[in-house]
């Protein structure tokens, strides 16, 4: 008994290792960290290494108790100033997105598959969420610095999607389990019916676990040590709590996560840190067992089949779903495509495949495997040129900065304050005679290991050690004044313009010089209010506007939303990247006649599009 235990560990221990020391490789080349992950975990299953798992209810289990903590710590990470940048069109993709990509899919497989209309939608629902783990390693390991409202979208879309795909799989799994054949209209009202008091019993046990879990740290007095695991204990209660109510626990432990992130609690930095160490240690756990779980050997039978329908949820069902869902919110034809293409399937859309089996269904295994060979379809197809794809987009934007090296430090009684510590980089704006405010002024400086009190080290100079108390709300304006001097490459330099323009200045000056066809109520506008007004009242870090012989870029926004720096270019260019032809407006309806009148007649016709 004494050495199944050593074994077990052994085991264990040499999996997680190898899974962590695979992420060394995925930084290195770009490569879909969740497919090095599965592909550890099918070597080392039944049909490799021989490790026996075929425990259906602890791999889902293991599964939705590391989903949990994943999307607790979505939520921690979150800010709000990402919801308001991108909350309605990415609410709108986590649920009629997640609808549409389920129904079109589904149509797709009743066409190719001996599946019911039932289990061919239920293997839609499986497959109908992104995977936020997999896109975020990918576009940080690509080094991918994309515009504002994309990335919020995507990150709200892939933490909020996952609770309406679980709510579909297991009301589905639920009727056919039972061998009803429900009419329509009675199907239709249930499912809705059944949604709203899920997703409002866990959208309220979320918000009101959030604020519990703030009140209990700033009231209770414990051990530094402890707190985080108290938080992660916390999380998972509100978790269990929303389940056994009847609400979506996973909608729960994200918004309490959401509401706790941004609350501004104790050690905050250090429970980010936690909460990112266990994030990473929740996936790797995930997906081991889930690629232990699958059996390689029954893959055969189904393949053709399997890759044609991740084709079809590639080029056509998500695509589709994504453009209906944004066409209210005035995307840009590049951004839909990007969106579309980064709808990269996951641990969420294996875990949920796993129901069809806990449920008892006649074709689970069937339904499993299909959904496993879709998703890995997805990773091999979209995982490796998510990086490639942006920048043939034109979506990718210089970064704002160079290196800033900070350090926060938690100091006991410091509640609403940070110590934070700052090397001064070669370039840095407080080199170049920008002040230091009277609210920042450091209560330390190191220079050459020497220690300096206020005012005795005079200038700061490169490669001082500052420290500075200040208030929870203040870093973003230091790390604008410690942030080394970006030094743009010729065609960072070229996406900015040929040369800046002042913001405050009068338009009537652009109109007068370059003849740009202004409205008398903008000629009395600054170049700064009239490139705000253009854009539609919001402006982002690398926005640009064609008015006629030139162009107008934002080259900077102040923490106030304004626009604070203005690059023109006399050579406008509009991108003309290949993206799906099916995102053409011109072609949408012959794309969905296709689907919803074609698909139940005969197996589809894969189009070739060229994505780039």
């Amino acid at each position: 008994m004494e050495q199944a235990i050593y074994l077990a560990t052994l085991v264990a221990t040499a999996l997680v290792l190898a899974a962590a020391f695979s992420s060394l490789i995925a930084f290195r080349f770009g490569a879909p960290l969740l497919l090095l992950f599965l592909g550890i975990g099918l070597l080392s299953g039944a049909d490799g290494l021989g490790i026996e798992f075929d425990n259906a209810h602890l791999a889902y289990f293991a599964g939705s108790l590391a989903l949990a903590v994943i999307l607790f710590d979505s939520g921690f990470g979150t800010p709000t100033i990402v919801l308001r940048q991108a909350a309605l069109p990415a609410l709108s993709l986590a649920t009629a997105g997640v609808a549409l990509t389920a129904v079109l899919f589904g149509i797709a497989a009743h066409a190719l598959t001996n599946f019911t209309w039932l289990e061919s939608f239920l293997l839609g629902t499986t497959v109908a969420s992104t995977d936020a783990a997999a896109v975020f390693f990918l576009l940080r390991a690509g080094n991918v610095n994309l515009r504002d409202r994309v990335r919020s979208t995507l990150e709200i879309e892939s933490g909020t999607n996952d609770p309406i795909a679980i709510f579909l799989t297991i009301t589905l799994v639920e009727i056919i389990a039972l061998g009803a054949d429900p009419e329509a209209d009675v199907l239709f009202f249930d499912l809705v019916l059944g949604f709203f008091v899920t997703m409002g019993l866990g959208a309220a046990v979320g918000i009101l676990g959030g604020f519990m879990i703030v009140r209990l740290i700033e009231r209770l007095n414990l051990d530094r040590g402890l707190l985080p695991i108290f938080v992660l204990t916390l999380s998972l209660l509100v978790f269990a709590g929303a389940g056994a109510v009847g609400g979506s626990g996973f909608l729960a432990v994200y918004l309490a996560g959401l509401v706790a992130g941004n609350s501004q609690i104790r050690a905050q930095s250090a429970l980010k840190r936690f909460q990112s160490g266990m994030s990473w240690l929740a996936q790797i756990i995930m997906f081991l067992v889930l690629g232990l779980f699958a059996t390689p050997s029954q893959f055969p039978a189904i393949l053709l089949v399997s890759v044609a329908l991740g084709l079809f949820l590639i080029f056509v069902a998500r695509p589709v779903a994504v453009w209906l869902c944004l066409k209210p919110f005035n995307f840009a034809t590049t951004e839909t495509a990007f969106i579309s293409w980064v709808g990269l399937r996951g641990a969420v859309s294996i875990l949920l495949a796993i129901t069809p089996l806990l449920g008892g269904l006649e074709h689970g295994r069937a339904i499993f495997n299909t959904a496993f060979i879709v998703v890995l379809v997805s990773l091999i197809v979209q995982g490796w040129t998510v990086g490639p794809m942006a920048r043939r987009l034109g979506l990718v934007v210089p970064p704002r900065g160079g290196p800033l090296e900070k350090v926060e430090l938690e100091l006991p009684g410091s509640a609403h304050h940070e110590l934070l510590s700052y090397r001064v980089m070669p370039g840095s704006p407080v080199l170049r005679g920008e002040r230091l405010p009277r609210w920042a002024r450091p209560s330390l400086v190191v220079r050459e290991g020497r220690s300096l009190k206020f005012p005795d080290f005079g200038r700061l100079l490169e490669g001082d050690r500052v420290y500075i108390f200040v208030s929870d709300r203040y870093p973003p304006l230091l790390d604008r004044l410690f942030t080394s001097k970006m030094e743009l490459d010729p065609e960072d330099a070229e996406f900015f313009g040929a040369f800046a323009v002042d913001p405050g200045r009068p338009a009537t000056e652009l109109d007068t010089a370059y003849n740009v066809g202004l409205s008398e109520a903008e000629l009395k506008m600054t170049v700064g209010d009239l490139l705000l007004t253009r854009l539609g009242g919001w402006a982002e870090y690398g926005d640009r506007l064609t008015m006629g012989p030139i162009e107008l870029i934002v080259r900077d926004i102040d923490e106030k939303g304004r626009i604070a720096g203005v690059g023109l270019s006399f050579e406008p260019t509009e991108p003309q990247p290949l993206v799906p032809r099916l995102l053409g407006s011109g072609n949408l309806r012959s794309v969905v006649e296709a689907v919803f009148g074609k698909l139940s007649d005969k197996p589809a016709k894969q189009d070739a599009h060229d994505i780039g």
